[in-house]
């Protein structure tokens, strides 16, 4: 985050109408108590309305006339059915399925009659995560049928007597195979096929094998394992490995069908391009590979003489007869990141990431476009990703989206960006953002009346951007990453002014994520954290931006890495996981301070300094440091912002910005110090 040292004028945004004087007014009443309690000074919270609000999703599936398409980030999690000949969203559902909801796995039985539906959720309350939805009553809810012992639900498969099968994952377990009987509504758990595999996300079915497709998409190295690919013999109850070995360096399975009598097989790619696989079913040592441009293949879906699928590219098609791929060319817009293809009387249905179905006309290459929101389908405040103010407005990021909330009006424009905007800087009124999944450094101007464009672009493996910095000396954005499938991470820079950009792989060690970053006087400051278990974390590393050479190194010593950093005179400041402050004294590279700050910030974390103070904010909690002591004190209790992968601050004119619940809130502190 970048220093914000000139306070603004205070300012006082009405959330619209009367309602909106009422948000604003009563959490601003309740905050200035709470901080008066704590310390003397004054602190104004100002409601600046819900942060990001759209219809985000996460799957789509085609039954009868209808495409089901399943929520992403938005809770209640929800299944609408928008129909094809009307263009209207004429159903939906809702599921009480736990906190941040998103719905991956969508398949329906062999009748058409039901649609399963399967749950991935930020944190496990115990709750079903497979539901059932009666299509023929489709004003009843969905039902709640069922509970894999694994958080999430990533795919769903119905075999042709009508079992089904789930696969999915949680931190720190392998995967299984799940099986759901409808008959007896139990729950059955089949094995581990892979106990080196982190996730699984690809399950297909025919009446004597399930398949099971699995790898290391997150949480990746060290001696996890990379692509793999199981079939489960129904009878014998026994997995054996069918993995195509041209598959088999990938860091994961991705996409699995049962197209014909064929296994239609896709990989997620990572340091090498995805790979595309067409295996006979009477003989699954007879396949095809082709290897792809991009780095995803999934969403199969096939007419008589070719299969089409997504990548991060948009609609590929692989000739069956010639046996190569090539994109799918239509008039139409960028279909950005695409969750369902289905092919019906010589079109395809896409569900785009975006918000819309595109029905492409596949003889005359035209396309019909739908956006949901306009069609009926309901939308929702999402959980935020990163955040950044300047130039008159405040972003946040979400799925598919960055929300722009000018700050002068308060009216919030959409902006269409690919995948998640982890983090971001306002650099001289224009926009940078760090996207996840691969997409690298984004660039928005307000002033173009244009949507958000790449920037600059990465290696693919180098996929998750978790912290961004302004370097005003080298005049450089930072940016912190992550390999989720490789372990380590990277730094980025980039130039806004040439356009010229680097990475440096793997800064700190082999093992340990750039968590976060932070600048001062020209150099970077990393900090390091590990995904796996177990491996070194905590390290933090000075580096020179510019020629990524590392100038020291301190091991902080504490068991949890390093959730945050920022610099305030000649102190770094940092937080770890496990809620413990530290500070390390730049002059002499030495660590003069640590502190037990659990009772505010536990978890993952953000730092910024504003006005000459350092800012923290947890998931609960936005508190300051005291800048003799570094005493922990609470600006605002409670705050409970709603984030999807971390809590994000970021200031400008002195004023902070950050959630509380779903809402972006300013918050203007001025402590008597």
């Amino acid at each position: 985050m970048t220093d914000s040292p000139f306070p603004s004028r205070r300012r006082l945004l009405q959330a619209g109408g009367a309602f909106g004087l009422a948000m604003a007014a009563g959490p601003l009443l309740t905050t200035r108590a709470d901080a008066a309690t704590a310390e003397a000074g004054t602190t104004t919270v100002t409601d600046l309305g819900p942060g990001l609000v759209q219809f985000s999703l996460m799957s789509g599936l085609m039954v009868g006339d209808t495409v089901y398409i399943g929520s992403r980030n938005l809770n209640p999690s929800r299944v609408i059915g928008f129909h094809l000949p009307s263009r209207k969203v004429v159903s939906h559902t809702e599921l009480d399925a736990g906190p941040e909801p998103s719905i991956q796995a969508l398949a329906a039985d062999p009748t058409g009659r039901y649609l399963y539906i399967g749950v991935l959720l930020k944190a496990d309350q115990g709750k079903p995560n497979l539901y059932r939805w009666d299509l023929t009553t489709p004003d009843e809810p969905a039902v709640a049928v069922g509970r894999t012992e694994d958080r999430d639900i990533r795919d769903l498969a119905v075999a042709p007597d009508g079992m089904v099968y789930a696969v999915g994952g949680m931190p720190d377990k392998p995967p299984v195979l799940w099986e759901y009987d409808p008959a007896t509504g139990t729950v059955v758990n089949l094995g581990t096929p892979d106990p080196n595999a982190t996730l699984a996300r690809a399950v297909a079915a025919t009446r004597s094998t399930v398949f099971f497709g699995a790898g290391s998409i997150l949480a990746g190295g060290g001696g996890a394992s990379k692509a793999s690919l199981y079939a489960y013999d129904r009878a014998t109850r026994t997995f054996t490995s069918v993995v195509p070995k041209e598959m088999e360096k990938d860091p994961s399975l991705r996409e699995l069908a049962v197209i014909g009598g064929n296994l239609v097989v896709g990989t997620s790619g990572g340091v090498d391009p995805a790979k595309f696989a067409v295996m006979d079913l009477a003989d699954l040592s007879q396949y095809t590979v082709v290897t792809t441009q991009g780095k995803t293949v999934k969403s199969f879906s096939a007419d008589a003489d070719r299969i089409y699928f997504a990548s991060e590219a948009g609609v590929q098609a692989y000739s069956t007869a010639e046996k190569t791929i090539s994109p799918l060319a239509f008039s139409g817009p960028d279909l950005g990141e695409i969750w369902g293809v289905d092919h019906t009387d010589g079109k395809l249905e896409v569900v785009s990431g975006y918000g819309f179905v595109a029905e492409i006309d596949l003889s005359a290459g035209t396309s019909v476009v739908t956006d949901l929101g306009q069609a009926g389908a309901p939308a929702g405040a999402q959980a935020g990703m990163g955040i950044a103010a300047g130039g008159g407005y405040v972003y946040l990021g979400g799925n598919g989206t960055v929300s722009r909330r000018s700050l002068r009006t308060g009216q919030v424009v959409n902006l269409r960006a690919p995948g998640e905007a982890k983090d971001a800087e306002v650099i001289d009124g224009r926009l940078y953002t760090g996207q996840y999944d691969a997409q690298g450094i984004w660039r928005y101007d307000p002033a173009d009346g244009g949507q958000p464009r790449q920037a600059a672009r990465f290696a693919s493996e180098q996929n998750r951007p978790l912290d961004t910095s302004w370097d005003p000396l080298n005049k450089l954005l930072l940016v912190a990453v992550q390999s989720d499938t490789e372990g380590g991470g990277a730094l980025w820079t980039y130039s806004p002014k040439t356009g010229k950009s680097a990475s440096f792989v793997n800064p700190i060690d082999g093992v340990q994520l750039v968590r976060a970053v932070a600048n001062r006087g020209g150099v970077a400051y990393l900090g390091g954290d590990n995904a796996a278990r177990t491996g070194p974390r905590g390290t933090v590393v000075a580096v020179d931006p510019v020629t990524g050479r590392e100038t020291w190194r301190l091991e902080t010593g504490q068991p949890a890495g390093v959730a945050a950093l920022a610099v305030r005179g000649h102190h770094l400041y940092g937080l770890t996981r496990n809620g413990r402050s530290f500070v390390i004294d730049l002059r002499n590279r030495q660590l003069v301070f640590t502190a037990d700050v659990s009772s505010v910030c536990q978890g993952f974390a953000a730092l910024v300094t504003n006005r000459g103070t350092v800012y923290g904010v947890s998931t609960t909690t936005l508190f300051r440091f005291d800048p003799r002591t570094f005493a922990v004190s609470t600006v605002v209790t409670g705050i409970n912002g709603v984030w999807y992968s971390g809590p994000h601050v970021n200031a400008h004119g002195g004023k902070l910005y950050t959630l509380r619940d779903h809402n972006l809130v300013e918050v203007d502190d001025r402590p008597s110090y």
